[in-house]
């Protein structure tokens, strides 16, 4: 059974911090520091479990008028699921349900095409952030993907 669990701050993050630590740190080569920024405590955080295992994460932090999603993350073991595209979708109707019109979020240029599936369109020039490019994205209003809202 799928569920969803949402965190705040900094309680309860271990099964948040476990999902992050196998994708970014052990599959792409983060170090802690660079994973670990130390604004979690600043954000809300998202969890899915398949029978109370977690595997997939995502948060949201606001910083002055923006809502910026970060940190989404699937096992490696359930990609192809679209485990990602609901963490996604729940994140983005979060922020709406926050007054946050405007979501924004630095995606990996290889994760672009993702993103754009779900209406976040690309701006700004690409950058590099713990030594992987990525891009600034910006997504308006609820959901839309597939004709209408989801």
């Amino acid at each position: 059974m799928l569920t969803m669990k949402w965190f705040f701050a900094d309680d309860g993050l271990e099964d948040a911090h476990a999902i992050r630590r196998a994708v970014f740190i052990e599959e792409q080569g983060l170090t802690e520091d660079e994973e670990y920024d130390g604004t979690d405590y600043a954000c809300t955080h998202l969890v899915a479990y398949e029978n109370d295992i977690p595997i997939a994460t995502g948060r949201i932090m606001l910083y002055g008028d923006d809502y910026i999603i970060g940190r989404v993350a699937v096992l490696k073991s359930h990609r192809g699921k679209n485990l990602g595209l609901g963490i996604m979708q729940t994140l983005i109707e979060a922020c709406c349900m926050m007054g946050g019109e405007r979501q924004i979020l630095h995606a990996q240029t290889h994760a672009r095409g993702f993103y754009e599936k779900l209406g976040f369109t690309a701006y700004g020039e690409e950058f590099e952030e713990a030594g992987i490019p990525h891009i600034c994205m910006e997504h308006f209003g609820p959901v839309k993907c597939c004709g209408g809202k989801v």
